[in-house]
């Protein structure tokens, strides 16, 4: 079954609402500074200040509740996937929107929007006794992933955030999506001295209404990340996505990636950007599952 007009009418008044509070949150902030600066004109950065504005964009890159607001659209190659070894494509959308709500709390709004090219098995007859398969592909919107981050904005090198998770089924056709709603606790800490970044993101998510022709949603996730900046915008990272679905079969629950990749913070006119590359090898995985991913992440960076 698809619902294609639905789903894409709903993300793109997700993002459109999820910009629409920046932009204000953001203007307040730019009112304030221009009160107290009515004619401070920013200066062109030299060569130190430069260095000095990519290694603060790259902490803040490496934050998941930074107080930036960003915009990534990070693209994942799923390779070696199930047993025609066809790769899974998936697109997603990642706009993250810090919003003031007091002069020590922000609200971090972090959807997650995947567009997916989903390879499927179909049985094709043949003049022989046996058949043969070929290879055919959805494309389409999957189920958003909506976190809520509150976080003290309190500076310091350890950051934290907590709140809900939902699961929201988008999902333009059956085969990428749970087609059930889900929720469940999240929570991020991330601690940053020099060059070094490390933290953790997890969170679990509950099925609570949906079709009931479809499995339970009852999964965990953990992100550990570390990450180090180099000189000139370079970084070197590594943020594995592990994750137990509890609904699969005894044995078939994990799926834990080990790899690692290097990014870099960069201008495009007054555009800040930041570039990532990542390889990933599947240590564990349920039996189908894609052995490797390939991941390249383009970000469009709004600092204030």
């Amino acid at each position: 079954m698809k619902r294609p007009a639905t789903a894409a009418a709903f993300c793109c008044c997700l993002i459109a609402l999820c910009f629409a509070l920046a932009t204000g949150a953001s203007a307040q902030d730019t009112a304030v500074e221009d009160t107290a600066e009515d004619e401070a004109v920013a200066p062109v950065p030299e060569a130190a200040q430069d260095e000095a504005e990519l290694a603060e964009l790259a902490r803040k890159t490496q934050n998941p509740i930074s107080s930036m607001i960003s915009l990534p659209f990070e693209n994942n190659w799923n390779l070696t996937n199930g047993q025609n070894d066809a790769t899974q494509y998936v697109l997603q959308v990642q706009p993250v929107v810090p919003i003031s709500i007091s002069s020590g709390w922000n609200l971090i709004t972090r959807p997650i929007i995947p567009i997916i090219s989903q390879p499927e098995r179909a049985q094709i007859p043949t003049t022989f006794i046996v058949t043969r398969t070929r290879e055919q592909r959805t494309w389409g919107i999957g189920d958003i992933n909506l976190s809520l981050f509150l976080s003290p904005n309190s500076g310091g090198n350890f950051t934290w955030g907590a709140g809900p998770v939902f699961l929201l089924p988008t999902a333009s056709a059956d085969s990428l999506g749970a087609d059930k709603w889900g929720a469940g606790p999240t929570a991020v800490g991330l601690y940053q001295v020099g060059n070094l970044s490390v933290g953790m993101l997890a969170g679990h998510i509950w099925s609570f209404a949906g079709t009931s022709k479809r499995g339970d949603v009852n999964l965990t996730y953990l992100q550990p990340f570390v990450s180090y900046s180099l000189v000139n915008g370079w970084y070197l990272t590594t943020s594995p996505i592990i994750s137990a679905n509890w609904e699969a079969d005894s044995g078939q629950e994990w799926t834990v990636p080990l790899g690692a990749g290097i990014g870099r913070i960069f201008a495009l006119g007054n555009q800040r950007m930041n570039a990532k590359l990542s390889a990933y090898y599947n240590t564990k995985r349920p039996k189908g599952g894609a052995n490797t991913q390939i991941q390249f992440t383009l970000q469009f960076l709004f600092p204030r």
